[in-house]
């Protein structure tokens, strides 16, 4: 029987895979990976990479990216197409309909280029509800500035992913829209009491039933005043209860300066609060052979949901390429 895979996705280094990569992720077998631009090349070359990874832990292990469009895409020209903001590109729809069917479009031609490099992941869609004090880090990746326009966007852009062999991961949950703060430099606080989060929650409900969600690091007053959500064994709970996530529960990046403590310290917290998988994305060696040994292997429960995940990656449905760029032209067009 194959041994139960680490409780980890891992980054890596450079554009190819080093023997002492290769190596220790035989040894620790995390998950999955994530590239970042740092990894990104040419088509041949990210199809290449891709193989190499899942080669080194001997299944098909999933790949995953950052590919919203915007400022967050690892993907960009000269070889792949480039994207407006999310939340500029649903400023240029004539109604929250429109804008729907033009996410849905976007992210199915984006699921087109992942696939074909090899990438089987998008960490997206970021159902966050933008407001006026939401940090520029975040606010033009938002959908919209309300739940239900929020959740209608959000939705179509994960199944268009899905219909193009491409599992999504929504993104922040419970949400990180009222933070002011950038969570890769500082730790957010949102002083809102928990009736007022609901709003804030209300687009990840509706899309509870998609395969994986990453956290927020962000303290929340009223869910847990003393820990980010990542590592809050309450906001854990509100995810799996009230919101009604059942998927895997992935951390974002344990790397950001939200957090405190070593890195041993952080992933042991994230995964005793309840998250399933560990997400460590800069590749630096040392850190993640102290991740690799605090988080071992996928517990029993976080082992289902991440093989029903999985199960949820189908090749990708037919589709007329160019018909699906004419219909995204047409509706983005600001007419």
């Amino acid at each position: 029987m194959p041994r139960t895979a680490g409780a980890t996705i891992f980054g890596l280094a450079g554009p190819d895979l080093s023997a002492d990569e290769t190596a220790f992720f035989r040894e620790a077998d995390p998950w999955g990976f994530i590239l970042f631009a740092r990894n990104i090349a040419t088509p041949a070359q990210v199809q290449r990479l891709t193989s190499s990874l899942r080669a080194a832990v001997g299944r098909e292990a999933p790949v995953f990216v950052d590919q919203e469009g915007g400022r967050v895409q690892r993907l960009r020209p000269p070889h792949w197409r480039d994207w407006l903001p999310p939340l500029d590109q649903m400023a240029r729809t004539a109604d929250p309909e429109a804008g729907a069917r033009a996410m849905w479009l976007r992210h199915r031609l984006i699921a087109a280029e992942l696939r074909a490099a090899g990438i089987d992941a998008n960490c997206a869609p970021c159902c966050d509800v933008a407001g006026e004090a939401t940090h520029p880090f975040l606010r033009n990746r938002c959908f919209g500035i309300d739940p239900v326009t929020v959740a209608r966007a959000a939705r179509a852009a994960a199944e268009g992913l899905l219909a193009g062999g491409v599992l999504p991961v929504v993104k922040h949950i419970p949400g990180h829209g009222r933070a002011t703060a950038d969570s890769h430099l500082s730790l957010p606080r949102v002083a809102a009491a928990r009736d007022e989060l609901m709003a804030d929650i209300a687009p990840f409900a509706a899309l509870a039933d998609l395969p994986m969600a990453m956290t927020a690091h962000v303290v929340f007053d009223g869910i847990d005043p003393e820990r980010p959500a990542t590592t809050s064994p309450e906001a854990v709970a509100l995810i799996r209860g009230e919101i009604g996530f059942g998927g895997l529960l992935m951390t974002d990046d344990l790397g950001m300066q939200a957090l405190a403590g070593g890195f041993a310290d952080r992933a042991g917290a994230a995964l005793a609060a309840g998250c399933d998988v560990i997400l460590h994305c800069s590749g630096t060696m040392d850190e993640m052979e102290a991740v690799a040994e605090a988080a071992g292997r996928l517990a029993p429960g976080a082992a289902a949901r991440a093989a029903a995940a999985l199960a949820r990656r189908h090749p990708p449905e037919p589709v007329d390429i160019a018909a699906l760029e004419r219909e995204f032209s047409a509706l983005v067009s600001g007419a």
